[in-house]
């Protein structure tokens, strides 16, 4: 299987990659700087295909869509731009025109709908304690974009992401965040974002995940 993977070199996509290559399925990524991947050519050659470029370009992403691509999952981070949600308007064009339907997406826990208050999201709301509302907005247009498509999309929503070891154990909700959720391993974010691709389960939704 031919699973597209925008970034892969980030602290959620490079365990994304691990996961899928480890499975012996084919991924193209779509990179600015190829040699952050060095150590997965050594390892896996062939079977992981590089396109460099950047993912807020028409033309890259156009590329990194050719060959049978069967699924695109995307970690891109929001860098303090409007990347995100660029390359999102662009996926939802691109991947309806070459009937790719199946999009998995790392969101943010401020995403969610809050419990206390549920008209609002948690950024909105008292249950976020930050400061800065700069990257919700942006994972918020990104939602926005995909709950207006026709696209099979899932956005996972992880609250505070340290570094730590893949568990496989861990609490998942559908558009609110696990109650007394407070933090999730990059490592098991990319476990569930990636065992997404080929579940049905959360399609259409938010999915919240903590400990």
């Amino acid at each position: 299987m031919n699973l597209l993977l925008l970034g892969a070199t980030g602290r959620v996509g490079r365990y994304i990659l691990e996961y899928a290559l480890a499975d012996g399925h084919t991924v193209t990524v779509l990179v600015r700087s190829p040699g952050k991947l060095e150590e997965y050519v050594l390892k896996y050659g062939r079977q992981l295909q590089i396109v460099r470029g950047d993912a807020t370009r028409p033309e890259d992403v156009t590329r990194a869509l050719e060959g049978g691509v069967a699924a695109v999952i995307s970690a891109l981070n929001t860098d303090g731009t409007t990347t995100l949600s660029v390359n999102m308007a662009l996926l939802i064009r691109l991947m309806q025109e070459r009937s790719v339907a199946r999009l998995i997406t790392v969101g943010t826990a401020g995403i969610l709908q809050s419990r206390i208050e549920p008209g609002l999201y948690r950024y909105e709301s008292s249950e976020t304690r930050r400061r800065s509302t700069r990257a919700a907005e942006e994972h918020r247009r990104v939602y926005e974009l995909l709950r207006d498509s026709v696209l099979d999309w899932t956005i996972v929503c992880p609250t505070y992401l340290p570094d730590g070891e893949r568990t496989g154990i861990y609490r998942v909700e559908k558009n609110v965040l696990p109650e007394g959720g407070s933090q999730i391993t990059t490592a098991d974010t990319a476990d569930f974002t990636y065992r997404q691709w080929e579940s049905r389960e959360y399609i259409g939704v938010r999915v919240g995940i903590a400990y």
